[in-house]
């Protein structure tokens, strides 16, 4: 059964909330605070504890109901799907939360992928475009393409992986060599693996009647030397998705496609005016309300399977999964 929004209210008013984790759990290892996930490493083991907090132009704005167990399950799901295609860090899941994971040395490289003419962060391939720039991360556009179009290819528009309160930047392969954060050879390997799984993701989506429009993959090499993807794959935090039905509408009168990732709560912000700089706006409880079903019905049209939340204090249920 779905989740009604009534759940999602009472979810706030129960605040059924996992934002701070306490102290307490240090003695899971070496504690590393990212936007949204916490992360304890001891040995060759990492436990990645998935918060509800959400993060929009580089900012942590509040937190959404359930984001994080809709997050950890589809990068549960993810996972299982492409395994067989691309090795990835996860050992177990203990609590819907909660990812168990072989402890990478990541790599300093963002392979984003794009589909798609689109994107509105100041740093989105739209943005360039619109802008008149016609190169982008060492890719020539053509001319004449409108927003929100697909690109004549998929591309790989790679970015720095920036520390946490700093901005990811948009680079070349070249760039990228020069800064000497990765090799030629080993770019151009991981290119054409993150193109191949990008692929694999959007005819996946496809089955599903969505569009995989963009992502961001994180890589990392296991203590075996196996490179791993890591982080979480295809979520609505990393990716965009679109619905097939009704884009070529959307296109025809110059609208929005109908989407089902965090850009509603980007646009959102840019509505009140807000792109990064400064101070973000605080988030109503109706947005968050929406944001949740959003990301609910994500999870369910990826999945096909209704996304059962668990409704036990978050910590308490951490706590038992654990210490």
């Amino acid at each position: 059964m779905p989740v009604s929004r009534d759940v999602i209210k009472q979810a706030l008013a129960d605040n059924l909330i996992l934002d701070a984790i306490p102290e307490a759990f240090d003695v899971l290892g070496t504690r590393y605070s990212g936007k949204v996930r916490e992360n304890f490493t001891r040995g060759d083991e990492r436990v990645i504890i998935v918060s509800d907090r959400v993060s929009a132009f580089d900012h942590v704005l509040g937190t959404i109901p359930f984001k994080g167990q809709v997050l950890n399950g589809l990068a549960r799901h993810w996972f299982a799907q492409t395994a067989d295609q691309f090795p990835n860090h996860l050992r177990s899941v203990p609590d819907a939360q909660v990812t168990v994971a072989s402890e990478c040395e990541p790599i300093k490289v963002e392979m984003v992928v794009r589909g798609y003419l689109t994107g509105s962060s100041s740093t989105s391939i739209w943005r360039a475009y619109e802008s008149g720039s016609r190169s982008f991360c060492g890719h020539t556009l053509p001319e004449g393409l409108a927003r929100h179009q697909k690109l004549p290819t998929n591309l790989v528009t790679p970015a720095t992986k920036a520390a946490k309160g700093e901005h990811d930047q948009n680079a070349s392969k070249a760039e990228l060599v020069e800064m000497g954060l990765i090799t030629a050879e080993l770019f151009d390997e991981l290119e054409q693996r993150c193109l191949a799984l990008f692929a694999r993701g959007q005819e996946l989506a496809a089955e599903r009647g969505l569009i995989l429009v963009d992502t961001k993959y994180e890589l990392g090499r296991r203590p075996d030397g196996e490179i791993v993807l890591i982080d979480e794959i295809h979520t609505p935090d990393s990716s965009r998705y679109w619905y097939i039905d009704g884009y070529d509408a959307s296109m025809a009168a110059g609208e929005d496609p109908r989407s089902l990732d965090k850009e509603y709560v980007r646009r959102w912000l840019v509505e009140q005016g807000f792109r990064g700089e400064g101070t973000p706006p605080a988030l109503s409880d109706e947005v968050r309300i929406e944001a949740a079903a959003r990301y609910i019905e994500t999870f369910e049209q990826v999945t096909g399977t209704d996304f059962v939340p668990d409704l036990r204090p978050p910590l308490e249920r951490l706590r038992a999964a654990l210490l």
